[in-house]
Formats: C-alpha cells, sequence, structure tokens
C-alpha cells in the first residue's frame, strides 16, 4: 500500500514529497506550545501565517487551522493559492521579517 499524499492544512492541496513543507505549530512554541498540536503545512502557506500575524496573534486568536483560515487576508490567500499547482513555491526570497506596526 502506498503512503497517502499529505495534505496541507492551510490551502487543502496535496504536499508533493519533493516540496518544501513544513510543522506549524498551532500554539507558538515560545507561548508554551512547544509539544502542542501541529499541523502540516506547504512551506508557503506556513511562511503566509507568520508574514501575516505575530506570535502574541496566533497565540490569542489563531490558534486551531479553522481560526487562520478565518482571517481575511490568510482566507484570500488560501484561496489564490488553491488554483495553483500543488508543486507551487513562491519566488520572492524570504529574508528578515519585519514588524508591522
Amino acid at each position: 500500500m502506498e503512503d497517502a499524499i499529505p495534505i496541507c492544512g492551510l490551502c487543502g492541496r496535496p504536499i508533493p514529497p519533493d516540496v518544501p513543507q513544513s510543522l506549524h505549530h498551532l500554539i507558538p512554541k515560545l507561548r508554551g506550545g512547544k509539544g502542542g498540536p501541529t499541523v502540516l503545512l506547504h512551506q508557503v502557506c506556513h511562511s503566509e501565517i507568520h508574514a501575516t500575524l505575530s506570535e502574541a496573534e496566533l497565540a490569542r486568536s489563531y490558534n486551531t487551522i479553522n481560526a487562520l483560515r478565518s482571517h481575511p487576508r490568510l482566507e484570500k490567500f488560501a484561496a489564490w493559492v488553491s488554483k495553483r499547482p500543488p508543486s507551487f513555491r513562491s519566488k520572492i526570497p524570504t529574508g528578515p521579517r519585519k514588524r508591522r506596526r
């Protein structure tokens, strides 16, 4: 029996084995989530979550996959990226994250 291809918790697309992926701690590790629940995501989806929300916001209000999907920016992103192939990768280089004010 073949292993099933995992599905991204944010966008719902399959995550092929050759595509960057990561585990997202629903409660950030620095906010008490070490060893807590995680969800497997495409790296591009995980990066969007952390570009959108602070650690405090993630811990306080967006600590479930349904809460993340309901955030307006993440909802719009998920709708956009879900139209891309499962192997889609962002062309934008990642660098130091700038804090929103």
